[in-house]
């Protein structure tokens, strides 16, 4: 990591209220390490401040999500804004100091240090929060992880051993910056097992309901997706079984419902908090125009989106967008709340995960698999389909997930190509950040990447 020094920023969040379930944020102080981690409030304050930071524009507040939307385009999207970061996850010629990338690399690593810290001072919460704290604080450190793994190294392919290099596994808190912090890159197994381990830590910890912030059944969502990514299609199914069945969240029972929500829907399982007064939206900022809040909307539709749809005359998916009054482009509808929460994990990608792989597997836990998809097109209004195949499935998650930062890691797990480029191109892998590069002797770039 980068040598730097500092004293540890801690965000104090003193009140937790309202009837609309949001954070009122003191300002940020910057007090001293021991101070910071010598009281059960303040490394419970440290938690809440982990959830702040993750959700920050550059990690979950939107701009890992355009990444991924950015790098899997073809036809779907055109990027018409001026920055010229994001046009290289478009183009697929991305510059190892690029500032999104290191962004998300920074970010990713201040929020895992943060959790680490967490961990590492459980013994200092004495009222019976201390399992919580863990539960939420490994959910946090897993997310972070997952991301990071499936942006910076080489898709995990199932049923070999994934020796590619990941990311460095970061366990332990930092809090003297000074020291030497040379440190090598894991595997791509190693990263995955360290964030299943993490995620059943959590899962055994963390209550049914949680507020606003993770509970079980948020970390047992995320560890669906982890084994769906994994093609660990039995594991991902149970998984996605028990979160529709017991997690006492449901589909919206609209779809425009599912979105552009102040407050948490029955949808969410996991969703960072967005206000007036704090929180990142950078969905908002390239996706919307200007009359909702954004820029004028750089990533507007093209004609590759709408050839996807099947039923375009009743499909409230395929009508779900709008003309932006500020360039004539044709914009998504899924981001015009500028202090909407930005949801992570929602029911209907679960119901999509049990089908899925109940379709590959050959079972109808829960649901046929055919059922299920049908399900999740009936809230739209979509028809009916008859038949399933591999092909029809991956099309249905692009139709019902698109725009929220799934489309490049569904196309390395399904081994799809982008255009001209296979699943495991070097283009659709990100690079390590230069400043990365310089201050870690321990570091190796990624292939097709010249420092």
């Amino acid at each position: 990591m980068k040598i730097i020094k500092y004293t540890l920023i801690l965000v104090l969040f003193f009140t937790i209220i309202s009837c609309e379930k949001e954070l009122d944020i003191e300002p940020a102080q910057s007090i001293s390490t021991e101070k910071a981690l010598s009281t059960e409030d303040n490394v419970l304050n440290i938690l809440v401040g982990t959830y702040t930071e993750a959700g920050e524009s550059s990690s979950f507040g939107g701009d890992t999500q355009i990444i991924a939307d950015l790098l899997g385009n073809t036809t779907q999207m055109s990027w018409g804004g001026t920055f010229v970061d994001p046009r290289q996850f478009n183009s697929k010629g991305v510059l190892v100091n690029n500032g999104f990338v290191e962004a998300v690399w920074g970010n990713s690593y201040e929020v895992i240090n943060q959790a680490n810290l967490v961990i590492d001072n459980l013994s200092i919460i004495t009222s019976g929060a201390a399992d919580n704290a863990e539960g939420e604080a490994k959910f946090l450190r897993a997310l972070m992880y997952f991301d990071l793994v499936r942006h910076f190294g080489k898709p995990y392919v199932a049923g070999v051993s994934n020796t590619q290099l990941g990311v460095p596994l970061h366990l332990n808190g930092i809090v003297d910056y000074g020291i030497d912090l040379n440190i090598a890159r894991n595997t791509v197994e190693e990263v995955y097992s360290q964030i299943i381990a993490d995620l059943n830590d959590a899962f055994s910890k963390l209550p049914e309901s949680n507020d606003i912030f993770a509970d079980k059944y948020a970390a047992e969502a995320l560890l669906a997706k982890v084994y769906f990514q994994q093609g660990n299609y039995a594991a991902a199914r149970d998984a996605a079984n028990d979160v529709i069945t017991n997690s006492g969240h449901t589909l919206a029972p609209t779809y425009s419902g599912a979105f552009n929500n102040d407050v948490d829907s029955v949808e969410d399982l996991f969703a960072f908090q967005v206000t007036s007064q704090g929180g990142d939206n950078d969905f908002i900022t390239f996706y919307a125009s200007q009359d909702f809040g954004g820029r004028q909307g750089d990533i507007d539709l093209q004609a590759g989106f709408f050839e996807l749809f099947d039923d375009a005359t009743n499909d409230e998916r395929y009508s779900f967008t709008y003309i932006s009054s500020d360039t004539g482009g044709t914009l998504t509808s899924k981001y015009t709340n500028q202090f909407a929460n930005i949801t992570v994990l929602r029911i209907a990608d679960m119901h999509l995960v049990r089908a899925e792989s109940n379709f590959r597997e050959g079972t109808s836990v829960g649901l046929s698999p055919l059922d299920e998809v049908n399900v999740v097109r009936a809230r739209s209004n979509a028809a009916a389909l008859s038949t399933l195949t591999l092909d029809v499935l991956f099309n249905e998650r692009q139709l019902e997930l698109s725009f929220e930062g799934q489309l490049i890691h569904d196309i390395k797990r399904t081994q799809t190509n982008v255009g001209a480029l296979s699943y495991d191109a070097d283009e659709l892998v990100l690079p390590i950040p230069q400043a990365e590069m310089d201050t870690n002797t321990l570091m190796v770039q990624n292939s097709g990447y010249v420092n």
